[in-house]
């Protein structure tokens, strides 16, 4: 029997207009307050970033019920658009128990007081290009992760040190957001950076095979239930290897595997299953691109089990896995941007609409309060909604008042959503 979608309760609605246009939002305990705040981060006005990606522009930060924080840069009324990541997260890097802002800002990399949004420190980047997005790993066998990883738009990536001294270097394919996770458990992480995997010394491990295009997004998990993390990469097609490099299935029964995520959408399914979202037409009518796009669902085997017969049009649907928005609720699947007049919705592992959110945007997830469940934030240019799945006074503190802990999810921000579970 189909369920009956619910809309998700607003908490708050928020004037973001002061952040300027086409930003991205990044979620974390900024003061400390023991609830997260909001920033938002706006590009640069470059306007064509298939080659050269983009810089930040400016960064404001927001507590929850609208009050503006602090401010870093200026908005800039002409920024370019999301056509790549931001490189920006928010991430206490030097470990004094304090959050702060890492960022590409006036060819330079930053590190900024997430409290009060002054500079720390500052870094001459390794490339004039290497600013395409950041990652954060452990490569040096440490008790927590505080390397760098840059990359350019699609060639080179650079890892550095806490220090900011060059560790190493890769040219290849590293795709738009290299996933790095310690699959061998030796205490450092290796990289899998788009179809090569590197060890914590940059070195070449296995490379996958026969796989065009790049890596739109990558997966770590134990997806077939055999205890060992196995990698999940969606491109050109969606396939599945474990972490020796054998591949164990490949799912060719779509045009172009934009978004991925895993997660266990089906408690009558074995492991866990694979969401996926395929860009079934994409065109150029002479007034700019136009396409549609379809949701899917695999098994653990990289069967399909549904794929969506979608009426609306719209291609740039992105899709994430979103766990805990209820308790002891499953995971669902998160989409947003899809276009069409379809607003942002939660999907569950039969394709039925569970949680629809009243308004268009894009959308961030976490547990903002410190209640144990998630919220969503939908945003646009003027506006940010806090929806949950239950009432809450925004204004008050549901944990213990402490800081609220900084997830990998999140500070491993990207528009091109991979993860780990």
């Amino acid at each position: 029997m189909e369920q009956q979608a619910l809309d998700a309760i607003k908490l708050a609605e928020i004037d973001i207009s002061a952040a300027g246009p086409r930003c991205k939002l990044l979620l974390g305990d900024l003061n400390g307050d023991g609830k997260m705040e909001l920033l938002f981060v706006q590009p640069d006005n470059r306007q064509d970033v298939r080659y050269i990606p983009h810089q930040v522009q400016c960064l404001t930060a927001f507590d929850l019920e609208g009050r503006l924080l602090w401010q870093r840069g200026t908005p800039n009324p002409e920024a370019g658009s999301h056509g790549s990541d931001y490189p920006a997260q928010i991430y206490d890097l030097d470990g004094d128990g304090r959050l702060e802002v890492l960022c590409v800002m006036d060819d330079r990399f930053q590190i900024i007081d997430g409290a009060t949004g002054e500079k720390k420190e500052t870094y001459e980047l390794p490339d004039p290009h290497a600013h395409d997005c950041i990652m954060i790993a452990n490569l040096s066998g440490g008790d927590r992760a505080t390397d760098i990883i840059l990359k350019d738009r699609y060639h080179k990536m650079w890892a550095l040190d806490r220090e900011f001294r060059l560790l190493w270097t890769h040219e290849g394919n590293p795709g738009h957001f290299p996933w790095v996770y310690d699959l061998n458990g030796d205490g450092k992480d290796e990289v899998m950076a788009g179809y090569d995997l590197l060890d914590s010394q940059g070195r070449l491990l296995w490379s996958c095979k026969d796989l065009e295009d790049h890596a739109d997004c990558i997966w770590v998990g134990d997806v077939n239930g055999d205890g060992l993390p196995e990698l999940v990469i969606g491109g050109s097609v969606t396939v599945m290897y474990d972490r020796s490099g054998k591949e164990l299935w490949r799912h060719e029964g779509s045009v172009e595997s934009q978004h991925i995520a895993l997660g266990q959408f089906r408690s009558d399914l074995p492991g866990m299953q694979i969401a996926g979202l395929d860009r079934l037409v994409r065109e150029d009518d002479g007034k700019g691109l136009k396409g549609k796009d379809a949701l899917f669902l695999l098994d653990s085997e990289g069967r399909e089990v549904w794929k969506e017969d979608r009426k609306t049009d719209g291609w740039l649907t992105i899709i994430e896995t979103l766990r805990g928005w209820e308790q002891d609720a499953p995971d669902y699947i998160l989409a947003y941007r899809r276009g069409g007049g379809v607003y942002p919705t939660l999907y569950d592992g039969r394709m039925n609409e569970v949680v629809r959110f009243p308004s268009d945007g894009y959308a961030v997830h976490a547990d903002l309060l410190g209640m144990g469940t998630e919220q969503v934030v939908i945003y646009n240019d003027l506006t940010a909604s806090i929806y949950s799945s239950r009432y809450a006074d925004i204004s008050e503190t549901f944990g213990d008042g402490k800081q609220l802990p900084q997830p990998k999810r999140l500070y491993s921000s990207t528009l091109y959503p991979g993860g780990e579970i």
